[in-house]
């Protein structure tokens, strides 16, 4: 299964959420194959040098950075090649729905559903899930 991960959930692992984690670790154990593109590669390299954003992390910056390689080291690289636009009332989520469609995607795994399932463009094989939402429709 070829997913996206979103950004947000990357920072619920690091400060410890339950089905964050879980949806990290199933990338991990390739469980479920996550897609990278550049776009979510510098978002995810921006958002993790946001310190005060893991104030009550339990993990430190090194331990941060560690895992991102572990978790980058899982993904398959995806070349963007074509823009959907315009589609979401955020621009700067447009590159998630791209990403996923390049890629084949059947999830984007995030906690802001309520920007990415409000798009004028539909793709109707592509599910838009919280972690727990994914985590229970992978769980037999």
């Amino acid at each position: 299964m070829r997913i996206v991960v979103d950004t947000n959930v990357f920072v619920g692992a690091c400060l410890g959420a339950g089905a964050s984690n879980a949806v990290v670790r199933r990338c991990i154990e390739a469980a479920v194959l996550p897609l990278m593109g550049n776009a979510l590669f510098s978002e995810y390299e921006d958002v993790l040098a946001r310190t005060a954003l893991f104030a009550r992390s339990p993990l430190d910056a090194a331990e941060r950075d560690e895992l991102f390689d572990i978790f980058a080291s899982s993904c398959e690289w995806i070349r963007v090649y074509f823009q959907w636009r315009p589609n979401l009332r955020d621009e700067a989520d447009n590159h998630l729905i791209e990403l996923a469609v390049a890629g084949g995607a059947s999830h984007i795994v995030t906690r802001n559903l309520r920007d990415l399932a409000g798009g004028e463009l539909a793709f109707p094989h592509l599910k838009i899930l919280t972690p727990e939402q994914f985590l229970k429709e992978i769980t037999p």
